[in-house]
């Protein structure tokens, strides 16, 4: 028995739908979109993060970090030269110590010959306008990678002394010519006590951009190779769970920034960024002081892993990654993608 087919009609030809509002209007042309573009990235936005060396090796490529380079100072001058033509306004440094010179209690950090103070003396005289930012943490210094001292039982970090430590720390860092100290380590009160430590010394310019929200990630990874924290401790996976915040948690987050800011953080800083949006849009709230997020190195190698791998397409995943921070809230963004972005913004 055969079946009869009926005919096929289009019954959507003529259909219009009676609409006042059509959103598709204002994205019908690139013109268009561009003029109702509400975010917008800028060279300025970006601050370099990079990582200085001693010696006079060649630029030494970090195997996890795709295109990002360990520096000696006269490369690293020239590469803050070329970050400074490109618009960017803002350096982070980060040095990676020979292991000899590292012990238990960070005292490298505390050298006023330390390889960061020499590399943010030859920045500041050969390209002054340019910010300098420096951790103020001691995990680039001590043999077993943690951001601060250990208590007797080897336990956990000595908040108190660790805090004493870091006043010192930054001191000899505003007196090196920093434009910016930036306290990574998350112990309690150490905003506070970083600012009377700088304004005993007389350094009421130098400004604090607090890690406020600094959260137990997995995705450091690579930036601890980078230093050299992960070799000295054995690990990449060293649990630093006690002062840095727990994933999970949302208020404790905004808690912390809100008592940086009363100690007297000048910027506020979220990191991650990229899994932390919330945070950041939160912290953008209940605010008005500047915000900064830090896109780290896990961030920038997983972006860079699945690229190699064909899975994403580098250039588009790594502007909307971008993106994405600044429009939950971020003001400026410590980006490894900082000195390429400003080489695409500026056409």
């Amino acid at each position: 028995m055969k079946c009869s087919r009926l005919p096929v009609t289009n019954m959507s030809a003529n259909f219009k739908l009676d609409l006042i509002h059509r959103p598709r209007r204002l994205r019908r042309t690139a013109s268009l979109r561009a003029m109702v573009e509400e975010t917008v990235l800028r060279p300025a936005d970006f601050i370099a993060p990079l990582f200085v060396v001693d010696g006079k090796p060649a630029p030494v490529e970090i195997k996890s970090m795709p295109g990002v380079y360990r520096l000696n100072i006269a490369d690293l001058v020239r590469e803050c030269r070329v970050l400074h033509k490109l618009g960017v306004p803002a350096v982070a440094l980060f040095p990676k110590l020979d292991p000899g010179l590292k012990d238990d209690e960070g005292t490298m950090a505390l050298s006023e010959e330390a390889l960061v103070l020499r590399a943010v003396r030859a920045v500041k005289k050969a390209v002054p306008e340019l910010t300098i930012l420096t951790d103020v943490a001691l995990d680039p210094y001590t043999s077993h990678g943690h951001d601060g001292v250990l208590t007797p039982e080897r336990d956990d970090v000595d908040n108190d002394r660790t805090v004493g430590l870091l006043g010192q720390m930054a001191v000899l860092q505003a007196q090196a010519g920093v434009d910016l100290v930036a306290p990574s380590d998350m112990m309690d009160g150490r905003i506070g006590a970083i600012r009377k430590a700088l304004d005993a010394a007389g350094f009421t310019g130098t400004g604090i951009m607090a890690y406020s929200a600094k959260f137990n990630s997995g995705y450091y990874g690579p930036f601890r190779e980078a230093v050299g924290s992960a070799q000295a401790a054995g690990t990449r996976l060293l649990s630093k769970a006690t002062y840095q915040l727990n994933p999970a948690n949302r208020r404790e987050a905004i808690a912390e920034a809100l008592l940086d800011e009363a100690e007297g953080a000048d910027i506020l800083m979220v990191k991650p960024a990229g899994l932390y949006l919330d945070i950041i849009r939160d912290v953008r709230e209940v605010t008005r002081k500047p915000v900064a997020a830090y896109q780290i190195s896990g961030e920038y190698a997983q972006i860079h892993a699945a690229a190699r791998l064909g899975w994403l397409d580098l250039a588009r995943c790594r502007h909307e990654s971008l993106l994405a921070i600044k429009r939950a809230g971020a003001d400026m963004i410590l980006s490894y993608f900082a000195k390429e972005m400003a080489a695409v913004l500026r056409g």
